[in-house]
Formats: C-alpha cells, structure tokens, sequence
C-alpha cells in the first residue's frame, strides 16, 4: 500500500464537538470542545482511570463517541473514520506485539503498512533501539523496558502525520526516559502529537494541555 509521504502542505486536524463517552449510565467525560492541527504537542492529563486512553481510542478513530461530532481533516479534505487509522501512528502499554516475530520481523511487518520517515530503514531503526544484537531474537523474550521501546520507535520513525502515545515511558529506566525525550526532539516536529500522561517528564514540553477531569460529567446521563 502506497500512502505517499506527507507534506506540510497537507496538515493534519481533527475537531471536537460536545464529545462525551460513557459506558453504562456513566459519563467517563463529557463536553469536550477542542481542536488538535498540526505542528503542535498537546498532553492530555488526569490521573490514573480518569479516562485519558478512552479518549485517545475516540480521537484515533477506534472508539465512537456516545454523543457529540469528531471530524477528521488532512489539508482542506474530510477524512473518512474509517481511513484515519492510515494517517497516524500508536504506540500504548495495551497494544500488543507479535510475540513470535523476531525483532526484525516486527519491523519489516510494521512498515509494511506504514511508509518510515526520511532517512530511516530497519536497520537504522534497529540502531535507534541499540538492539543489533537482538535483531533475531523472538519478542517474547524482550524484556517489558525492550517491548516498550520498540514500541515507541515503531510510532516515532513512521512517516505519519498524526504521532499519540500513551503512557510513553511505562516500563521505562532512567536511560530509557532520556532516550524517548530524544525521539521526541527528532522525530515529533511538525506533526500532530497528542501525549496522554500523568508524569510530568513525558509532557512538560507539550504546547498545549487539555486536562480530562475538567469534563467529567456534570449531567447526569
């Protein structure tokens, strides 16, 4: 699949309007009126089971709001939900890896869908990881700091438009927490990056910051 490399002539947005989900009769959040475009690092913050990954699964297309309008723009052209999936990259501690691929597998498997951004390979990746050694060994004996690395740099060195990460330090050393702030210097510009956090390192560089316990739901659904 050929999605072509994105431009900055071709700015990515999506706007939401009175957004609110609730599971049951309980409103997680709700009321929430925001625009995210391009060239700007927002966070979304609250604290743990506040609803900042259900959030993040409405903005990324793979959950429905309950009530209110998302819409999905790439330059001046309405992206279909269904398609917006094609313009972003995910990395999360719920998103799962191949277990039986090898290191190099996952990748090859990964930009299969995905174009690498400008100057980027697998192995200029696996360089990134600071993995050469492990390039054959299965997943499934990575350790959870690998795994989560691995996932970060599959998101980060995708040429994508929209960037979102959730919880991008879980599992990660002091080393590690530097390393991500690093790919945030090279690799975040320019796009659309939405960070969901509760850790004041992963976020504090953010430009904007929208807080999910100000739209907890005041109205009884």
């Amino acid at each position: 699949m050929d999605h072509g490399l994105w431009t900055m002539d071709s700015l990515f947005s999506l706007s939401l309007q009175n957004i609110g989900r609730r599971f049951n009769r309980d409103w997680i959040f709700r009321g929430v009126d925001y625009a995210f475009s391009s060239g700007k690092i927002y966070a979304v913050l609250g604290p743990n089971g506040s609803g900042k990954s259900t959030l993040l699964q409405v903005l990324n297309g793979s959950l429905s709001p309950s009530v209110g309008t998302i819409s999905f723009f790439y330059g001046d052209k309405l992206v279909d939900i269904d398609k917006v999936y094609e313009h972003l990259s995910l990395a999360a501690p719920y998103l799962e890896l191949i277990e039986d691929f090898t290191l190099a597998e996952v990748i090859d498997f990964h930009f299969k869908f995905k174009p690498y951004k400008s100057g980027m390979n697998k192995n200029e990746v696996i360089d990134l990881l600071g993995m050469q050694s492990s390039k054959n060994k299965l997943i499934k004996y990575f350790s959870s700091g690998m795994k989560q690395r691995l996932k970060l740099a599959l998101a980060f060195c995708a040429d994508t438009p929209v960037l979102m990460l959730d919880e991008p330090t879980s599992n990660l050393d002091t080393q590690g927490v530097e390393w991500y702030l690093s790919l945030v210097q090279k690799f975040a510009q320019g796009r659309l990056t939405i960070i969901c956090s509760n850790q004041e390192h992963e976020y504090s560089f953010c430009d904007e910051r929208l807080s999910i316990v100000d739209y907890k739901g005041a109205v009884k659904g």
